[in-house]
């Protein structure tokens, strides 16, 4: 059993990382890796996000949205699908949770909140979180294992984030032909890091 949850880990976060592999959630990627600090905290709460939407959608889409969900309810029910209200509902999961963090942000970590600016509440339409959802949806998880696929999809694209940042930071000591500069020079690090990242592919998990 263990060994099945850490084969889910290190799939999401290697082999399938969601920035390098379905390049999923790459608008704040790419402009939240210019400092190490701010990737760092969007990493945090991008895991953190991912770590709490992706079992919480699973519940709500085995007790309300899937086909014969709603028997526990009722047996007239049973025959309900709402499955065609999955999209709207995860979204509105994943809106709430980033509420949540972005109030705890603004709290107790002011200077993080100020630094992250608009790109913390828009981490509610990142398409890596509701990805992993509805890839959970695809494959069948269950609830422990739609968990652990939530955090290693989150950490694995925090380490994406952080490692671009990174090298971001490096090559401003360096000079920089100006027709690359800015984010020329950055989609080609993405792709050399993608290319980089196919080398998990050969894991045999």
């Amino acid at each position: 059993m263990f060994e099945d949850y850490l084969n889910i880990a290190v799939r999401a976060i290697f082999v399938e990382n969601m920035a390098l592999t379905f390049f999923l959630g790459m608008c704040s990627f790419l402009a939240v890796s210019k400092r190490v600090t701010t990737a760092v905290g969007l990493g945090a709460a991008v895991t953190f996000v991912l770590t709490v939407t992706v079992p919480l959608n699973h519940f709500i889409n085995s007790f309300l949205l899937r086909p014969g969900a709603l028997g526990w309810v009722n047996e007239g029910l049973a025959a309900q699908d709402l499955s065609f209200l999955r999209f709207l509902t995860f979204i509105g999961t994943i809106a709430a949770t980033v509420q949540v963090v972005e109030m705890v942000l603004d709290r107790h970590f002011p200077a993080l909140h100020a630094a992250l600016g608009v790109f913390l509440p828009l981490i509610a339409v990142n398409c890596a979180i509701l990805g992993a959802s509805l890839l959970m949806i695809e494959r069948g998880l269950t609830l422990p294992e739609s968990a652990v696929f939530g955090f290693g999809s989150g950490l694995g694209w925090a380490l994406a984030v952080i490692a671009l940042a990174g090298i971001r930071e490096r090559l401003r000591y360096h000079a920089i032909p100006a027709a690359l500069r800015g984010l020329g020079i950055t989609f080609l690090l993405t792709g050399l890091m993608a290319i980089a990242f196919m080398a998990f592919g050969g894991i045999q998990l």
